[in-house]
């Protein structure tokens, strides 16, 4: 018999109350090979990531992929370690206290605000759990996923979904898809290159580096690879960047095929040989710095540039919890969740007193019952 989750004593009177459920990619637990092989084999296994035939896929990853990769990448997680843990946990977990801050959060018993990641701990079944637990009549879920794409958002979706399903008492449901081109995002983009050029100076190209996904997922309709290019246009504009002084690029390529182009690397070496002595590059997908921003980017990539023969490299930091980034999540938040505000004062007393009469009916029913049974 199929069993649906409800909440352990619930209690039919409660007020209503909105779950926030904030959503980053995921991160091993440590730096070890063993580590990097639970959470490759979690990540890799996605069906949204490949979209090959799943049993040709499974030989591939299990008998190639998870044999070889496990000790590479933990090797390079280890470059980016913190003593307390995974800079992306940590930082996105700093995001959530901030907009707890701003929306005082923690001093409001209507509004839970939960971290999870998409692969890894902890895990969205872990954080829907804990808003399931709050007893959250509605649910608003961040994928912290600026530019939409089916292999990061969609698959956020599925994995909330799949929980969900599972539900007794299903919420009301908003999920943001992307804010690729909302105001207060654009503007902390730009006034984070405005600030580091103002301490830095200016150079003589920009990078926007975005994580590339396979060609034919564009081909096939995402549109992934469009608002990563209108995202650095509006930041380009606001700053108002001479046409040929930046550039869109793809890093973080996978496998053989053919990826989003032009790829990070190959116009970082383009750029050295050809006399550019100062390139600057920051990644507007990223909401929090990871693996691919300060290893790939800051580590592989700037030695790649100086070798070729280029002089200054500068890695632009995420966002991170940049004022004007927790401003933009939290706006973004506040935009999502209208018609969700709180009732006004009179109006909660009016509720409190309902939701009273309400349980004292319900109690005096199941005394009833109770007595009818004993008889």
């Amino acid at each position: 018999m199929k069993t649906f989750f409800t909440t352990h004593q619930y209690d039919h009177q409660h007020g209503k109350k909105t779950g926030i459920l904030l959503v980053n990619l995921g991160t091993p637990d440590a730096p070890t090979p063993e580590a990097l092989r639970r959470y490759l084999a979690e990540f890799l296994s996605d069906p949204r990531l490949t979209e090959l035939p799943r049993l040709v896929w499974k030989i591939i990853l299990h008998g190639i992929i998870l044999r070889v990769r496990p000790k590479k990448s933990a090797a390079k997680y280890a470059e980016i370690w913190t003593e307390d843990g995974s800079p992306l946990l940590l930082t996105t977990q700093a995001q959530a206290q901030a907009i707890a801050e701003k929306f005082n959060i923690d001093n409001d018993e209507s509004t839970e605000l939960v971290v999870a990641m998409r692969y890894g701990q902890p895990s969205i079944a872990k954080g829907l759990e804990q808003l399931r637990e709050a007893s959250v009549q509605r649910l608003l879920i961040l994928p912290l996923y600026p530019q939409y794409s089916a292999t990061t958002t969609a698959s956020t979706f599925d994995a909330v979904t799949d929980c969900l399903k599972k539900w007794r008492w299903l919420p009301d449901i908003r999920f943001i898809s992307h804010y690729h081109d909302q105001p207060e995002y654009i503007h902390a983009l730009a006034e984070s290159i405005k600030n580091y050029w103002a301490q830095h100076g200016k150079p003589e190209k920009l990078l926007f580096s975005f994580h590339g996904i396979p060609q034919r997922f564009f081909l096939a309709g995402d549109p992934y690879h469009c608002e990563c290019h209108k995202t650095a246009r509006l930041v380009a504009e606001h700053l108002e960047l001479a046409a040929d002084s930046w550039q869109v690029v793809f890093q973080s390529r996978f496998g053989k095929e053919t990826w989003l182009q032009p790829y990070t690397d190959e116009t970082l070496k383009t750029f050295a040989q050809n006399g550019v002595k100062r390139v600057d590059v920051i990644c507007p997908g990223f909401a929090a710095d990871c693996l691919e921003t300060l290893e790939e980017i800051d580590q592989e990539n700037r030695a790649l540039f100086l070798q070729e023969g280029g002089q200054d490299f500068h890695y632009i930091p995420a966002l991170n919890v940049n004022t004007a980034h927790i401003d933009a999540l939290s706006a973004i938040i506040r935009q999502h969740s209208q018609g969700w505000a709180s009732l006004s004062t009179a109006e909660n007393e009016k509720e409190a007193i309902l939701r009273q009469q309400r349980k004292t009916e319900i109690n005096q029913q199941l005394e009833q019952l109770n007595n009818n049974n004993e008889e």
